[in-house]
C-alpha cells in the first residue's frame, strides 16, 4: 500500500485500555492451549494496529514538524503512549503466568517474553505521568533542531542542509560553516542546557520510584541488553580506549598529511583530502535508481525489497526546511513494510543512508513473518548489525555511486567506520556519569563531557572555537536527548560488522550473504549474542575480539597510497 495514502486514525484511548485490560483477563481465564494462543493472536493484531497508528503519525510529523495536525497527533502521542506501556502490563503479566508457554511461543519467541520482564520492571501507573513529560520534552529537544534557518553566505539552511559547507574542501568554508552551524547551538545554548536538565531530573526520578538506583542501572532493562552486564561494557570500554584510540590517531596524522596540515583542527576532522570528500554522481532520484540496481544484484529477495520501498513511497529522503533532523527506519505492521527517513544533503551520507538505513529495512521485511509489533527489530545492538554490515556489503557497487571517487570512497568510509568506534563509546560514558551524577549543574556536565572527550576523542581541537572547548559537542547527538543510552549498540553492531567486511571483501567468502540473511530473517526471535552464533560470528565481549579484525582494517589502510587517491 502506498504510504502516501495510508490513512491515519487516533485511536480512543479509553477503548486501547479497556481492550488491554480485557486481553489480559481473558488471558488468566484461559482453560486451554488453544484458547491461549487465540487470545494471543487477536491481542498480538489488536496491538499491532495500535503501534502502526503511533508510528505513522509520528514518521509524518518528522517529515514536516511544522504540519499543525500531526504535531497535535504527536503531543497525543507523546502523552498517551506512556499510558498505553502501563495498561498492558497487565497483559504480559497474564502471558508470563500462563501455564501454556509452549502453545504461546507459537507467537511470542523468548525475546519477547525476556523483554516483557523488563517492561514489567520499568513500568508503573506511578511514572505515567513522569513519561509524557520526558516524552513532551524529547519532542521539545526535536522541534528546536528542526526549527534551525541558518544564514550562510546569503542563503538560509537547516543544519541537514549545512552538511555539504561544513566539510567543504575550502578551508576558509569550512571553517565558516562550522562556524554558523555550531553558532546555533551556542546561542540555544541555555535551552538545550534547560532541557536537558530537566530530562535528567525527570529520567532519575522514574529510575528511582522504579525502585532503581539511578537511571544508568535502570537503562539495561529498557534497552533489553539481555547478552551482558555493565562489568563486561567496561572492559568494553578499555579495549575501544586502548587498541582502536591509537589507531585512529594514526590515520588522522596521515589525514593531517594529505591535507597538508601541521594538525587537524576541529573543523578539519570531516575533510579527508584536499580535493575534497567523494560525492555521489547523479541525482537523488538517480541515486535511489542505483541502489535499485544494486539490491537486485545481490539477490532476489533484496530487489523485491527495494522495488516495494520506491513504488509504494516508504523513502522520505530529501532535506528540508521543518523536516526533524537525522534519519531512521520504522517498521509499520499494518502495511508489513519498513519507511526510511532522511536528509539527504549532496554528500556521501546520502549513499550510508540507501545502504545503513537499508541495511534496518531489508532485515525487518526479512523479518515481516514475527508477529508481534517491534520484534522484527531485533534488539537495539543486534538490528545495528544489519545496516552497518549492509555498508560494507555494498562495497563493490561502489563504483556506480561514486565513478572515478570510489578508491577515495572506499579508504574514507572504513576510516571514519574505525574513527566511529571511539566517539560511540564516548556518548555512551557521557550518559553513565551525567545519570549517576544527576545534581551536576549544567556546566559540570559539559566539563565532563569535554574531559571524557580529550580521552576517546584526542585529536579534537577546539582552540579556535570555545564554545565547543566549553562542552557542548553534545547537544548536537540526538540520541542523548530522545533516546537515551542507545549509542553504545553502535559500536557493538560497528565490531561485529567488521567482520562481515572482512568476510565479503577481503576473505570473499562465499557463506557470508547466507549468514547475512538467516540472522536478518531471526529478526527479534533471537537474541544479540544468539543472532552472533546464528552468523558464525564472534562476540564483542571476548578478550581479544577485537584483535583480528583491527589487524585486517589496520592492514588494508596502510595498503593504500592514500596520497595518490587524493586527485
Amino acid at each position: 500500500m502506498d504510504f502516501n495514502e495510508v490513512a491515519y486514525t487516533r485511536p480512543d484511548p479509553d477503548a486501547v485500555i479497556a481492550t488491554a485490560k480485557a486481553g489480559a483477563a481473558d488471558m488468566a481465564q484461559a482453560t486451554s492451549p488453544e484458547a491461549a494462543l487465540a487470545v494471543a493472536k487477536r491481542m498480538t493484531a489488536y496491538f499491532n494496529d495500535v503501534d502502526s497508528a503511533a508510528i505513522i503519525a509520528n514518521t509524518r510529523h518528522t517529515i514536516d514538524t511544522r504540519d499543525a495536525f500531526y504535531k497535535q497527533e504527536s503531543d497525543f502521542w507523546d502523552n498517551f503512549e506512556p499510558q498505553l506501556d502501563s495498561a498492558t502490563t497487565d497483559y504480559l503479566k497474564a502471558v508470563l503466568a500462563s501455564p501454556y508457554q509452549e502453545a504461546l511461543s507459537e507467537i511470542y519467541p523468548k525475546p519477547f517474553m525476556l523483554q516483557a520482564k523488563n517492561q514489567l520492571r520499568t513500568e508503573s501507573p506511578d511514572v505515567i505521568g513522569l513519561k509524557q513529560q520526558a516524552n513532551a520534552l524529547s519532542s521539545e529537544y526535536t522541534n528546536l533542531i528542526a526549527s534551525a534557518q541558518i544564514d550562510f553566505q546569503g542563503q538560509t539552511y537547516t543544519l541537514a542542509q549545512l552538511g555539504p559547507f561544513r566539510d567543504d574542501k575550502n578551508r576558509a568554508v569550512r571553517k565558516a560553516a562550522n562556524e554558523a552551524y555550531w553558532g546555533f547551538f551556542a546561542q540555544h545554548e541555555a535551552t538545550f542546557d534547560r532541557i536537558y536538565d530537566d530530562m535528567v531530573k525527570t529520567r532519575t526520578e522514574i529510575a528511582h520510584k522504579l525502585g532503581f538506583a539511578d537511571y544508568s542501572a535502570m537503562s539495561y532493562a529498557f534497552m533489553n541488553r539481555f547478552d551482558y552486564d555493565e562489568a563486561m561494557v567496561s572492559t568494553y570500554r578499555h579495549e575501544v580506549l586502548t587498541k582502536v584510540v591509537p589507531l585512529v590517531q594514526k590515520q588522522r596524522a596521515k589525514q593531517a598529511a594529505r591535507l597538508g596540515l601541521d594538525h587537524l583542527a576541529y573543523y578539519d576532522l570531516g575533510v579527508q583530502f584536499t580535493t575534497g570528500n567523494p560525492k555521489p554522481t547523479g541525482t537523488s532520484a538517480e541515486l535511489v535508481a542505483t541502489a535499485q540496481q544494486m539490491y537486485h544484484d545481490m539477490s532476489p529477495e533484496a530487489g523485491e525489497f527495494f522495488d516495494k520501498m520506491v513504488t509504494d513511497h516508504l523513502l522520505d529522503l530529501l532535506a528540508k526546511p521543518g523536516k526533524a533532523s537525522g534519519g531512521y527506519c520504522e517498521f509499520i505492521p499494518s502495511l508489513q513494510a519498513p519507511f526510511i527517513f532522511s536528509n539527504f544533503n549532496g554528500t556521501s551520507d546520502d549513499v550510508d543512508v540507501l545502504t545503513h538505513e537499508a541495511g534496518h529495512a531489508f532485515q525487518t521485511y526479512l523479518a515481516r513473518w514475527i508477529q508481534p509489533s517491534g520484534l522484527q527489530f531485533p534488539t537495539f545492538e543486534a538490528a545495528e548489525i544489519f545496516s552497518m554490515s549492509m555498508e560494507f556489503i555494498a562495497y563493490p557497487w561502489m563504483p556506480k555511486f561514486f565513478g572515478d571517487q570510489t578508491d577515495k570512497r572506499l579508504y574514507s568510509h572504513l576510516q571514519s567506520a574505525l574513527e566511529f568506534l571511539p566517539y560511540g563509546i564516548l556518548v555512551d560514558h557521557f550518559q553513565h556519569e551525567v545519570y549517576t551524577h544527576p545534581d551536576w549543574t549544567p556546566a559540570q556536565r559539559k566539563a565532563c563531557w569535554r574531559e571524557l572527550e580529550q580521552q576517546y576523542c584526542p585529536d579534537k581541537d577546539y582552540s579556535e572555537n570555545p564554545d565547543l572547548a566549553r562542552g557542548i559537542y553534545w547537544m548536537r547527538q540526538g540520541h542523548i536527548f530522545e533516546s537515551p543510552f542507545y549509542y553504545i549498540d553502535y559500536t557493538i553492531a560497528q565490531v561485529i560488522a567488521y567482520q562481515f567486511w572482512k568476510r565479503f571483501n577481503v576473505d570473499h567468502d562465499e557463506t557470508a550473504w547466507t549468514d547475512y540473511v538467516t540472522m536478518a530473517k531471526a529478526g527479534g526471535s533471537k537474541t544479540l549474542l544468539e543472532l552472533i552464533k546464528l552468523g558464525h560470528l564472534r562476540s564483542p565481549f571476548e578478550p581479544g575480539a577485537l584483535d583480528s579484525t583491527l589487524t585486517a582494517i589496520s592492514e588494508a589502510l596502510d595498503a593504500v597510497d592514500d596520497q595518490a587517491i587524493d586527485r
